[in-house]
C-alpha cells in the first residue's frame, strides 16, 4: 500500500513537471510612448491622449486583452490606468493603442509644462499586459524613455 501511495505521489509530481514544460517561456513585451497630446489642461486636471507602441520579442503572437499601467514623469507618479481594448501583437512585430490619461496636477507635470512644447520629457511606464488566451496570462513590463509634448 505504501508503494502504491509513493508511486502515485511520484506520478503526480512528474505530471506537474510536465505541465510546466507546456507553459511557454514568453519574454516581456516592450512598451514605448509614441506620442502625447494635451487634450485639455487647467491647474487642477490634465487630459492627455497617449499613443503607446507594444513590441513583441516572441515567436508567437500576443492576444492582448488589456494593459494595466502606471506612468511616472520626471521621476514622479503621474497617472495610472487601463487600456481595455483588445488587440493582437504579431510575432516579432508591433502594435499601437491609444489611451486617454487623466491626472491631477503634480510637480512632474509642472516641470514638464515649464519646459514648454518640443522639449524632451523622461518617463517610466510600469505595469502588465494581460493576454486573452494561453497558459501564461500576464506579462509584466517596466520601460523608460522620453517623449515630446504636442
Amino acid at each position: 500500500m505504501k508503494r502504491l501511495g509513493s508511486l502515485s505521489l511520484l506520478l503526480a509530481i512528474a505530471a506537474l513537471g510536465g505541465c510546466a514544460l507546456l507553459v511557454p517561456k514568453l519574454a516581456p513585451p516592450g512598451l514605448a510612448i509614441v506620442n502625447v497630446r494635451v487634450r485639455r489642461a487647467d491647474f487642477w486636471e490634465q487630459r492627455l491622449d497617449v499613443r503607446v507602441r507594444v513590441r513583441n520579442p516572441n515567436a508567437v503572437s500576443l492576444p492582448v486583452r488589456n494593459v494595466q499601467y502606471a506612468l511616472d514623469i520626471e521621476g514622479q507618479r503621474f497617472a495610472t490606468g487601463t487600456c481595455a481594448q483588445g488587440f493582437t501583437v504579431p510575432a516579432h512585430g508591433t502594435a499601437e493603442f491609444d489611451t486617454e490619461v487623466t491626472a491631477n496636477m503634480t510637480g512632474a507635470l509642472l516641470t514638464a509644462l515649464a519646459r514648454g512644447h518640443g522639449q524632451s520629457i523622461r518617463y517610466r511606464l510600469i505595469g502588465k499586459v494581460e493576454l486573452s488566451r494561453g497558459w501564461l496570462r500576464s506579462l509584466p513590463f517596466d520601460e523608460r524613455g522620453s517623449f515630446r509634448l504636442q
